[in-house]
C-alpha cells in the first residue's frame, strides 16, 4: 500500500502548521506507522518561505517534546494537491484560499483539523502569531486531541493497524 500523505495548512508556515507535521509525525512514529502515513507543512502565504518555524513555537513544542526546529516553510502549490490524500487547514480563511486553488479533479479530503477532535466547541486553530506563549500552548493543546482523532479516522479509512 502507498502512503497515507498528509499535508497540514497555514498561513505562513511558522506556527501552527509545522507544529501540527512535527506533533502529528511524532504520533505516527509513537504508532509505528512511518511506512503509512507520510506529512508536512505549507503555508497559503509566501512570507516565509524557507525559514524554520517560529522561536515562540518552537519553543512551546519543545516544552511538550516536540521538536520542529529543522522544519522550514514552504507555500501550498496546486501541485501539493496531486500529492497528498488529506490537506487540512487550521481555520476558515485558508481552507477557503485552498478550496479556491483546489483543481476539480482533487478527490482527497479538503477540511478542517479540527473537527477530528470529536469536541466541536471550536472549528478554527487560532492564530497565535500576534499574542503571547499563551496562544502558543492552546494550539498546542488543540492539535495534541485533533491529530489523534485525525490519526484514528486515517488508520479507519485505510485499515493500517
Amino acid at each position: 500500500m502507498a502512503p497515507v500523505k498528509v499535508l497540514f495548512v497555514c498561513l505562513g508556515n511558522i506556527c501552527r502548521s509545522p507544529t501540527a507535521e512535527g506533533m502529528f509525525q511524532q504520533l505516527v512514529k509513537a504508532n509505528k506507522l512511518e511506512e503509512f502515513i507520510t506529512v508536512d507543512s505549507a503555508g497559503t502565504g509566501d512570507w516565509h518561505i524557507g525559514r524554520p518555524p517560529d522561536q515562540r513555537a518552537q519553543q512551546a513544542a519543545q516544552a511538550r517534546g516536540y521538536d520542529i526546529s529543522h522544519l522550514r516553510a514552504r507555500q501550498m502549490s496546486r501541485e501539493d494537491f496531486h500529492n497528498f490524500h488529506y490537506i487540512i487547514a487550521m481555520d476558515q480563511q485558508n481552507l477557503a484560499n485552498l478550496q479556491a486553488m483546489q483543481p476539480q479533479d482533487f478527490s482527497g479530503h479538503l477540511g478542517l483539523l479540527l473537527p477530528f477532535a470529536g469536541s466541536g466547541e471550536l472549528l478554527e486553530v487560532p492564530d497565535p502569531y500576534f499574542g503571547g506563549e499563551e496562544g502558543f500552548r492552546l494550539v498546542l493543546d488543540l492539535l495534541e486531541s485533533a491529530s489523534v482523532g485525525l490519526l484514528d479516522h486515517i488508520k479507519q479509512q485505510y485499515l493500517v493497524v
